[in-house]
């Protein structure tokens, strides 16, 4: 564009180019008052409205043809009786500083009424002497639903006793309140902007899953529980969040207009784990009924014990091996001579080739001093033991379990003493492969239950034999 248009000047447009009209602005005052959220009047030194926008038609009926020229609100937006008070609290607004409040009720063009609240400031002239005021105004309902929804943002970004984070499109923390940040262990400002997968190690696929839904589809139905491994600086903690999510819009965009996922949750491990610990209890108390029932019906006392050993298998280990004493029993009283085993039981079956004797031959499994089994046997308690912490190279497994005479797929055992009538009957081994975790006091307290009925059925069997 040359100087002389830029300047204003008309002498070097082309032929073809029109003459643009000056504008005085009045129409772009006009566009900007009529798309404006709030209603919108003004009114001049005197007090005659000299501004109506398009919201304040549709809040009170008036147009803007009907509204500007009157002087103030009397006889058409406020009652005569009323009208002397609205109109001093308007106006005083030219002689005080800053904005002033109100509520007012007003006219509706149809004869109802309105209760407002108004923001009303000065309008200064050239010489910066008050030429009018302008007052914005909205109805009191509607402010105190914004006021409600900004306090409750407030609220729940500072004070409230569950998590709450704002996750942007790309599904990145934008606003988390401080107890999000004490659940993912860090603090309110180094969390934001940081990928999902810099904060959680485990449970971050589920978690951006369900973000990404509700982005496109809205919010589900009902709250989610996530099970996530929160990276801290003391190591990563296991942690079960209910949470429920919310798409968050644009109000300002003609379509909705996804801003992120407003994401709350609140740690819910300790009943989850308790309702987890409640169900393990439950199941395998009717393991032990049901294998009870079952054994009763067995003619051989040493095939009940077999099926005791069964049931107890289900969910809880994957092998199991029953050694007995060699001779039958060792009483309390019995010389320090090293105890033989002789195993009788394997379930499920062990593959072909083992190498190991049968019971019924009487030869004792080799076992190494130091042997989980004979430490069962010497302390008459439980035993756990594992190849190793963590995950455990496969050939490590496989020659840890083989040097104790097990399965080469076990990497984590617990060895329970049979015990009967004060005597020691032999030992009952639960072995687990790497895909299940290492025994706990839990599990060897189970074992224990099973170890009892075990015995009971073993001794059974001694006491039928000798008669």
């Amino acid at each position: 564009m040359s100087a002389s248009r830029r300047s204003g000047t008309t002498d070097e447009l082309g032929p073809d180019e029109p003459e643009q009209p000056e504008r005085d602005g009045a129409d772009l005052l006009a566009a900007l008052l009529d798309g404006m959220d709030a209603a919108l009047c003004a009114f001049d030194a005197d007090g005659v409205v000299t501004h109506w926008n398009r919201e304040a038609e549709r809040i009170l009926g008036w147009t803007a043809a009907e509204a500007v020229g009157r002087h103030g609100f009397a006889g058409w937006a406020v009652r005569s009786a009323d009208a002397g008070e609205v109109e001093e609290r308007l106006l005083s607004a030219m002689r005080a500083p800053g904005r002033q409040v109100n509520e007012f009720a007003l006219l509706t063009k149809d004869g109802g009424r309105v209760l407002v609240r108004t923001q009303s400031a000065a309008v200064r002239g050239p010489d910066g002497r008050p030429a009018g005021v302008y007052c914005a105004f909205s109805e009191v309902h509607t402010q105190i639903d914004l006021e409600r929804s900004i306090a409750l943002s407030e609220a729940l970004l500072e004070d409230a006793s569950w998590g709450v984070v704002l996750v942007d499109v790309d599904l990145r923390p934008a606003v988390v309140n401080a107890h999000a940040a004490r659940a993912l262990g860090t603090g309110r400002t180094a969390v934001l902007g940081r990928p999902l997968g810099d904060l959680l190690s485990q449970g971050v696929e589920e978690l951006e899953s369900a973000l990404t839904h509700v982005l496109a589809e809205g919010a589900p139905p009902a709250p989610a529980e996530i099970w996530v491994s929160v990276r801290t600086p003391e190591g990563e903690r296991r942690r079960c969040w209910r949470s429920g999510f919310v798409r968050l819009a644009s109000p300002l965009a003609e379509e909705p207009v996804p801003l992120g996922v407003g994401w709350l949750f609140t740690d819910v491990t300790e009943a989850k784990q308790g309702e987890q610990e409640a169900a393990l209890l439950r199941f395998r108390a009717n393991q032990l009924h049901r294998a009870a029932r079952a054994a009763a019906e067995c003619e051989d006392a040493a095939e009940a014990a077999t099926v005791h050993l069964d049931f107890a298998l289900a969910g809880f280990a994957d092998h199991a091996l029953i050694d007995r004493v060699a001779g039958g029993a060792l009483a309390d009283s019995a010389s320090a001579e090293p105890v033989r085993l002789v195993r009788v039981v394997t379930t499920p079956s062990g593959a072909p080739g083992t190498g190991l004797p049968s019971g019924a031959a009487g030869l004792p499994v080799r076992y190494a001093e130091g042997h989980p089994a004979l430490q069962c046997v010497d302390r008459m308690g439980s035993v756990r033991a594992s190849a190793g912490t963590g995950t455990v190279p496969p050939e490590q497994a496989r020659r840890w379990a083989e040097a104790r005479q097990w399965p080469a797929d076990a990497v984590h055992a617990l060895c329970a003493v049979l015990r009967s009538r004060g005597r020691t009957l032999g030992v009952v081994t639960f072995l687990r492969g790497p895909g299940r975790g290492p025994f706990e006091r839990p599990d060897a307290m189970y074992a224990e239950d099973v170890a009892v009925r075990i015995a009971t059925t073993l001794d059974l069997a001694g006491a039928v034999g000798e008669k």
